[in-house]
């Protein structure tokens, strides 16, 4: 070069120039208007997508899914960043452990999985208030996905922290994230506040840079997605199989004329709520509608493709003319089920995307080993000491497995559960006025005269969020629910102590609701005059069970379970071996099982349709005791135990193959 004229030289820094700008570069991911498709790396492309929530995956299990998936002949996965499991208070971050998302972003691009990465900041997914944190509600009247500068400054926060993490893993900086989703489905929200969306896609652009495709998904409803979507962002459409594919796509081309056609949300299934059916789609419906979309030349990704575990997540709910809370498991009849089995569905799918592209070269990996532990009796005898300081027992691989029983009522033990002491105020206030979460919070007064006669005990409609557990001097009376019952005929003397134990289900996740307070929203009354001089215990369940209660403390046996909100702990072996197995709770009426400190969830029998809940091998000990959990908020069986099964139950239906072994 030091010997070549300036003419020569600028000659050919020009061609350099002008075929740098016919040739994208290696890495670049592109809107090709022309032809109606991607660009990767310059050259025509489409993805066939599923969705898996690494939040509701345990850690150990990340790379069995995401292998599953891979060898399904996916060439992508859709991921949800979920904001409030990262941000739990404000300015206080978690990305440890199961909760490390770089670390599960860069297992997929070990695995060879491109990411559609969907950071919200709101994402729904049938995640508690989709994905926001509770604790934008400390401000009361704050609005929700919408310019409130309040809102704005707490979104702004979370992504100054979030996509510095994401940019690198950018696939035009060398990563496997082809595409980022800036908020969801917001069509459907009332607000249609332009601005809001305005605001996102410039922070998204000063944090990500001008290269990478941003795009919104809104549902087939041209209405909605004229007010989910702003110039600049890619709109692409949601719809499951029993849609008319063509009228879909033509939505879509409402708002984008040219373009790759693209279902972001193709439903292989469907989510359960307490109380109704459990959800099924048929394989045959799942795979003709995939295969429709694909001849068209569509873009396609499966909502949800792994049914993932409840482990640390917690499960939202929707507003459908009354409150409907999701099931503990997020089952969704999806192709790969919550213990990561590859289901007929999964290989009917497969069968699709072998007509329209390669699979990977190899069989696809087994189930996961399940074990049938079998039942465990329940008996109430001195306590055990918890942790693994007990010798080993190795247990054999009979049914019953025996359990020591510890029992303590919840009234008894506040003092555990609740440190600081109760909140005193002269009305009820909710759970977001004293700063808790999730959870139980415990409303406490005195009868204020002699009810010698039944006097009626009243909520005004709707302010019981979300169920609320009566005691009168530690006695049982019975459940006030939102939507439900609201009143409740209690007898007593004046002075006489009425707790009310309240329990969050569930944060609204879709809709206009969204702002979903919790606790006592309004004021109980007794013979309409109004109840005062409430003391207010936020109860930190999760956190005692964590650090060890109940197992390290003595708590009192008792001759008889007894109606009403109490613990049931104790221990049990596993035959030397932790695999994967599902709780099942004949008898017991509704309340939370923890193994070994992990919270699996809420467990409702009677309510339906869900029926076990799903223990992961990974949370299991071998060679020492495994710590169980009850908590019982209306009443035990008589002689309670569990039943461990090798497959779940949904509809009170149990499988053939377990039924001939009981």
């Amino acid at each position: 070069p030091a010997k070549m004229g300036l003419p020569a030289l600028a000659l050919l820094l020009a061609v350099g120039l002008l075929h740098t700008q016919a040739s994208p570069p290696a890495g670049s991911f592109q809107l090709d208007y022309e032809n109606d498709c991607f660009r990767k790396d310059g050259a025509p492309f489409r993805y066939i997508s599923g969705s898996i929530h690494y939040a509701r995956v345990p850690r150990p299990a990340w790379r069995d899914r995401l292998l599953k998936m891979y060898m399904s002949g996916l060439s992508a996965v859709q991921v949800y960043v979920p904001w409030n499991y990262h941000e739990p208070l404000p300015g206080v971050y978690d990305f440890a452990g199961d909760r490390d998302v770089e670390a599960f972003l860069d297992l997929t691009a070990e695995l060879g999985l491109l990411v559609i990465l969907r950071p919200g900041p709101y994402i729904c997914a049938e995640w508690e208030m989709g994905g926001l944190p509770a604790w934008l509600l400390w401000k009361p009247d704050i609005v929700l996905r919408s310019s409130d500068p309040a809102y704005l400054a707490a979104v702004d926060s979370w992504l100054h922290v979030l996509l510095p993490k994401i940019k690198p893993r950018l696939y035009q900086h060398g990563g496997n994230i082809i595409s980022v989703q800036v908020e969801n489905e917001y069509g459907s929200y009332y607000a249609c506040d332009y601005g809001y969306l305005r605001h996102l896609l410039g922070s998204f652009r000063v944090l990500l840079g001008s290269e990478v495709l941003l795009f919104t998904t809104d549902t087939s409803r041209v209405e909605e997605l004229r007010c989910g979507t702003l110039p600049g962002l890619y709109a692409t459409v949601d719809f499951g199989p029993g849609f008319n594919v063509t009228e879909a796509f033509g939505a879509q081309r409402q708002v984008e004329p040219k373009g790759p056609l693209v279902n972001s949300e193709y439903y292989t299934g469907w989510l359960d709520y307490w109380g109704e059916a459990h959800a099924s789609t048929s394989s045959v419906q799942v795979a003709r509608g995939l295969e429709d979309m694909l001849q068209l030349g569509a873009n396609v990704n499966m909502q949800v493709l792994l049914c993932p575990a409840p482990i640390a997540s917690p499960p939202g709910a929707d507003f459908k003319n009354q409150y409907k809370p999701v099931t503990t498991s997020y089952d969704y009849d999806a192709p790969l089920s919550e213990a990561g089995d590859p289901t007929e569905k999964l290989f009917a799918i497969r069968t699709v995307i072998s007509k329209f592209q390669p699979l990977p070269v190899g069989p696809m990996p087994p189930a996961t080993p399940k074990y049938a532990y079998g039942q465990v009796a329940l008996r109430k005898v001195s306590p055990f000491p918890g942790g693994c300081a007990a010798p080993a027992q190795h247990c054999s691989a009979a049914p019953r497995l025996s359990l020591s029983l510890q029992y303590a009522n919840l009234l008894d033990v506040l003092d555990v559960l609740c440190p600081s002491g109760p909140i005193q105020s002269q009305f009820p206030l909710t759970f977001e006025a004293i700063k808790q979460a999730h959870g139980f919070v415990l409303y406490r007064t005195q009868l204020p005269w002699d009810l010698l006669d039944p006097a009626t005990l009243s909520a005004p409609p709707h302010s019981v969020c979300d169920r609320g557990y009566v005691m009168l001097q530690q006695e049982y009376q019975g459940t006030l629910e939102r939507d439900g019952q609201t009143a409740l005929r209690v007898t007593g003397r004046a002075g006489d102590t009425l707790d009310v134990l309240l329990e969050n289900m569930g944060r609204i996740s879709f809709g206009a609701n969204i702002s979903d307070f919790k606790g006592l929203l309004g004021n109980l009354s007794l013979d309409s005059s109004p109840l005062s001089n409430w003391l207010i215990y936020p109860l930190a369940i999760d956190t005692a069970i964590k650090q060890g209660w109940p197992h390290t403390a003595l708590l009192k046996s008792s001759s008889r379970t007894r109606a009403g909100p109490a613990f049931y702990t104790g221990t049990f072996e596993t035959p030397g071996i932790t695999w994967d197995t599902f709780v099942k709770f004949p008898g017991w009426s509704k309340g939370q099982l923890w193994i070994n400190g992990c919270n699996l969830g809420r467990y409702w029998p009677g309510r339906g349709p869900q029926q076990t809940l799903f223990v992961p091998s990974s949370v299991l000990h071998v060679g020492c005791p495994n710590n169980i959990t009850v908590l019982e908020l209306e009443g035990a069986p008589p002689d309670p135990f569990l039943l461990f099964l090798d497959q779940p139950l949904f509809n009170r239906t149990l499988s053939r193959r377990i039924a001939a072994t009981e």
